[in-house]
């Protein structure tokens, strides 16, 4: 069976509500805009969204927050989004905050088929409340469970017929992570070649995780926090 679909309304037609969706990307970049604004048109909601973060109000999964499709964000920052701090004190939106480290590798372990791990992040904190303390060798370790993903949509700069994934620079992220994680993986990429025509040595997602693909289009190249410098005087 092929992997290829034509666009994100294809891609994500059967993602129902209710779904647990991981979504790559940090900030506002290697996020899988694309099939986040398939979602936004198509309404599906109750999604519990596992995100390093909630992206900005305009952008990202903002705009899913906007239109009130999140039921629950399990995330490790938020605090780039005004709408996401309004539902969270008005008690409208359910929120999990972890630590980056345990996010990421709470998606690892899904993905290598163990089904908890053990972090120090967290003891003695709010974040270890209810949950189960080990000591090894002296010290102590929370128990975390590996996700449990419906769905992982990450974002791409190259990919294949078959699957195989390249990603740029810092746009890798939480992408490699989730793709490996989820019951069925999505990937959309910039450039869509043929199967073979990627470098071996320079993939970074093998085909096997990946269950779609599909082109996408019109990606903006947005900066979350645009810094700029003084221009320096020759006097």
């Amino acid at each position: 069976m092929t992997k290829v679909f034509k666009n994100e309304q294809e891609v994500i037609d059967d993602l129902p509500d209710g779904a647990v969706v991981m979504l790559g990307g940090f900030g506002l970049c290697g996020i899988p805009e694309n099939c986040i604004r398939a979602l936004v048109a198509k309404g599906t909601k109750d999604l519990t969204c596992i995100s390093n973060n909630a992206g900005v109000d305009d952008f990202g999964i903002g705009l899913m927050l906007q239109r009130r499709q999140v039921r629950k964000m399990i995330a490790s920052y938020v605090g780039e989004n005004a709408e996401f701090e309004r539902q969270l004190l008005s008690g409208e939106l359910e929120v999990e905050l972890i630590p980056q480290g345990t996010l990421a590798t709470r998606c690892l372990a899904a993905g290598y088929g163990m089904p908890a791990i053990f972090t120090p992040a967290g003891v003695g904190t709010e974040v270890g409340m209810g949950k189960e303390v080990r000591n090894f060798n002296g010290k102590d370790y929370l128990m975390e469970y590996a996700f449990e993903a419906d769905y992982a949509l990450v974002k791409a700069w190259k990919g294949d017929t078959a699957g195989n994934l390249v990603y740029r620079e810092t746009a890798r992220n939480f992408n490699p992570l989730m793709a490996m994680a989820a019951k069925i993986t999505i990937a959309e990429v910039e450039e869509l070649v043929p199967a073979g025509e990627l470098d071996p040595d320079h993939i970074h997602t093998p085909g096997i995780y990946v269950h779609r693909i599909f082109q996408g289009r019109d990606y903006e190249k947005r900066i979350e926090q645009r810094t700029v410098r003084k221009k320096e005087s020759n006097v």
